[in-house]
């Protein structure tokens, strides 16, 4: 049967068919040479995060260990908890096991691991300059719809408080967020001659739990279309929207600090300020003062790539009865532990030394066993936990210096 849309079916994953074609010639010439038994370890890390990133979210973990348990693959899986906020060169994950067994699912589980903690860590960068103000994934239609709830859940872990996706809010257990489109007033403006009739007929039909948000600025200055609003549904009105174009924005700020102070003056202070429209982390941090909530999407959606990579850092020598590190140039050989210290002071150490925090605080060691090959899923988090435990982790970067710090030490302790 002809595909409906150009995408890979679960099954095709499973099987490890969504492969580089390399792979699969490699996994033929070991079989050929006899090397099928060859027993590795392989860590997936970031040797160098984006542009002006001072740390990165880990996520996509639950998918890669479903995609191991459903592929019925016989290895043994170490990481990082789903949600870690991570520095580059710092072991994420370790599969464990004859290197033939899941040669083929490098591709996939990197695909994974990669688009979820991008997306993750964008959410999670713009959430940091928001904190305690609402940001909202308005991005789903910037992506193919198949993947649209894969983002939603990814913009939702990093920290997103809601998503407008109705599939992707119905997977996550959230009600959906959201508005009202432009297309809504124009249709009124075309047949009423009144684009403000939307706003009457949205608070008439719409359920009365769904926040009254207008959007306020379809035809006329924000401003004014604020005040209108507010005067049409009074106490009713939770908020005012602005998603002015770019060729008539100006300055948002400007525009923001206009409509508040008009809605404040003419005594409609409890009337929130929601801005979205190619907002990104910058116009985060200048808005935050000043809007209760952002809707954001392409930025999220479309954000820098977070190149997680594997490569095989030991073997097991079956003549000497042990794990010998060997890897690449230019990679750390070893199986490798993380531990953390308060203030995000990370050590990277040899698997099973220690290490002594600087300040006396008790290390935490991050790499934890996951996926046991006898007994499957060791650890599984809901997404609305991993999100709490990214929003923790935001919260005590704010009382440092706002990164992640990173050092080697091959010393026990």
């Amino acid at each position: 049967m002809e595909r409906a849309f150009t995408v890979a079916s679960e099954d095709e994953v499973i099987r490890g068919e969504v492969t580089d074609v390399y792979f699969i010639r490699t996994v033929d010439v070991l079989k050929a040479a006899g090397l099928d038994k060859v027993k590795v370890r392989a860590e997936f890390h970031v040797m160098s995060l984006p542009r002006d990133y001072e740390w990165a979210v880990y996520t996509g973990l639950s998918e890669v260990l479903e995609l191991v348990r459903r592929a019925g693959l016989k290895v043994n899986v170490y990481s990082m908890p789903e949600g870690t906020v991570f520095q580059a060169k710092e072991p994420l994950m370790i599969i464990e096991g004859n290197y033939i067994d899941f040669a083929v699912y490098e591709t996939p589980i990197l695909g994974i691991l990669r688009h979820y903690s991008s997306i993750s860590s964008k959410a999670a960068r713009i959430k940091y300059r928001a904190m305690n103000k609402q940001c909202l994934f308005f991005g789903a239609r910037a992506l193919h719809p198949i993947i649209q709830p894969m983002a939603d859940k990814a913009a939702y872990m990093g920290g997103c408080d809601g998503v407008a996706n109705v599939v992707g809010a119905r997977l996550l257990g959230i009600p959906a967020s959201g508005t009202m489109p432009h297309a809504l007033m124009i249709v009124f403006k075309a047949v009423k001659n009144d684009h403000t009739l939307a706003w009457v007929w949205f608070d008439r039909v719409v359920p009365g739990d769904v926040p009254r948000i207008v959007l306020a600025d379809t035809f006329l200055d924000e401003r004014e279309e604020a005040l209108m609003a507010a005067k049409l549904l009074g106490e009713r009105l939770s908020g005012v929207r602005l998603d002015t174009p770019s060729s008539r924005r100006g300055n948002m700020k400007a525009i923001v600090e206009e409509v508040k102070w008009t809605l404040e003056l003419a005594g409609y202070r409890n009337v929130k300020i929601i801005v979205s429209g190619g907002l990104d982390e910058e116009a985060v941090s200048e808005l935050s003062d000043l809007v209760d909530s952002f809707g954001v999407g392409t930025s999220i959606a479309f954000p820098p790539s977070v190149d997680i990579s594997m490569d095989i850092v030991e073997y097991y020598d079956e003549g000497l009865g042990k794990w010998v590190p060997l890897t690449k140039r230019g990679k750390m050989p070893g199986f490798k532990q993380v531990y953390r210290c308060s203030g995000f002071r990370d050590f990277i150490t040899p698997f099973n030394s220690t290490v002594k925090c600087p300040d006396g605080s008790e290390p935490e060691a991050l790499i934890r066993k996951v996926y046991d090959e006898s007994s499957g899923v060791l650890v599984s988090s809901k997404p609305s936990d991993v999100r709490d435990h990214v929003l923790a982790q935001l919260s005590e970067l704010k009382k440092s210096n706002g990164s992640v710090s990173v050092y080697f030490s091959s010393l026990g302790g």
